[in-house]
């Protein structure tokens, strides 16, 4: 199994002037966490990190120190994180079928969660690791005002990995070029084209690091964790 992870990101909402991939957690970069994890899983067999040039020589330097037995390759990111997994899916071998898609800024992801994915992705074209919403949701128009309370129980907050086969993927990335769609990840893609996505649910550990104070749980989390 493939996996790509993009990592062209800024650190601009966490403060930082340089990539947030790059900031320290526990010692290590955050991205040191997921390459461990992408490491640790049996099935993952190849990493591609999609980033900017000029946080290339870093990036290998954190692979390096790490040992890792895997191969990583290096893709050029693009101006948004839809562009960037459309590069990645560009850079793939042509005999790969599947890909699984995770975020670098979610460092705490474990290796038995790309493994579960993996074994589902088997049997399905899409999905992504998600986990049940625990808060009442409202829906608000432009001016704040609550409009709908959709049902909980129905509701997921969409997570990483995500994974998909990947000639379907690349061609609801150019069905999304050619129709200027943006979107956020490549669920809303596979959606966009009338394509299933199942869910696998995911970790509750497994934040999106973006501020500050993310960084300080992912922190407690991993101490605890780590034992430490």
């Amino acid at each position: 199994m493939h996996l790509l992870i993009p990592a062209a990101g800024s650190g601009r909402r966490m403060g930082s002037s340089r990539n947030k991939l790059l900031l320290d957690l526990l010692g290590k970069p955050l991205i040191a966490w997921t390459l461990l994890a992408a490491e640790a899983s049996p099935t993952i067999e190849q990493i591609g990190i999609i980033g900017q040039a000029e946080d290339w020589k870093a990036f290998d330097a954190i692979a390096t120190s790490l040992n890792l037995s895997k191969p990583v390759e290096f893709i050029q990111g693009g101006a948004t994180r839809q562009e960037s997994v459309y590069n990645g899916l560009q850079s793939l071998p042509r005999y790969t079928e599947h890909v699984l898609i995770h975020d670098g800024a979610r460092c705490l992801a474990t290796p038995d969660l790309f493994d579960r994915c993996a074994d589902v992705l088997i049997s399905c074209d899409g999905l992504i690791a998600a986990i049940p919403v625990k808060d009442t949701i409202k829906v608000v128009d432009a001016v704040g005002v609550i409009q709908h309370t959709p049902e909980r129980s129905r509701l997921w907050a969409a997570q990483t990995p995500q994974g998909f086969s990947v000639p379907l993927l690349k061609k609801c990335h150019d069905q999304g070029k050619q129709n200027g769609w943006e979107v956020t990840d490549d669920a809303a893609l596979f959606e966009q084209c009338g394509l299933a996505v199942h869910i696998v649910e995911g970790e509750e550990t497994n934040l999106k690091v973006t501020t500050p104070v993310d960084l300080a749980i992912a922190e407690f989390i991993l101490r605890q964790r780590l034992g430490s």
